[in-house]
């Protein structure tokens, strides 16, 4: 009897908790970063950065030219030292060259980030006050859903309602 009271007490307990459904969202993230006005920003100044990376290395690849057609043209009889020599201040050179684009992509990707960090920021702010509005226990990402029932709700029109756009 005593078993049955707390059986029935459990359940009287579990009904509204389980009562409470449970609100799921998705949100397409690239649709909003694309929609505002500092991502087309972003783009150019980033394209504008990228040109001034491409510019110096199309100058570096036209400065090793040089050095290896002056290299390649040196008289049969150029002492060895200066041959040898020619031949380092090219290899150096290449090492430089090596060393200064990992260096120019690592800029460009930190660049890219920092201009990023607001962006993300301002969604993610617009995210959690829909979220919270909304009622939502959680939204997901809609690039990566394996399946989205239809009780699921794309939240990207009211992030992009929250953000003005």
């Amino acid at each position: 009897m005593i078993k049955k009271l707390v059986l029935a007490l459990a359940v009287l307990i579990c009904i509204p908790a389980l009562a409470s459904a449970q609100k799921f969202g998705y949100i397409n993230t690239e649709a909003v970063f694309t929609s505002l006005p500092e991502y087309k920003e972003m783009e150019a100044t980033m394209l504008s950065a990228q040109k001034t990376v491409e510019d110096e290395l199309a100058n570096l690849r036209n400065e090793y030219q040089k050095k290896v057609t002056e290299f390649q043209n040196l008289p049969a009889d150029t002492p060895d030292s200066v041959k040898q020599r020619r031949a380092q201040e090219i290899d150096d050179f290449i090492q430089k060259s090596d060393q200064f684009q990992q260096q120019a992509a690592q800029d460009l990707q930190q660049q890219q980030q920092k201009l990023l960090a607001p962006m993300r920021e301002k969604i993610q702010q617009a995210l959690q006050t829909v979220g919270d509005e909304g009622g939502f226990t959680m939204i997901f990402e809609s690039a990566m859903p394996v399946y989205t029932g239809k009780d699921a709700v794309d939240v990207t029109p009211a992030v992009k309602a929250k953000l003005g756009l």
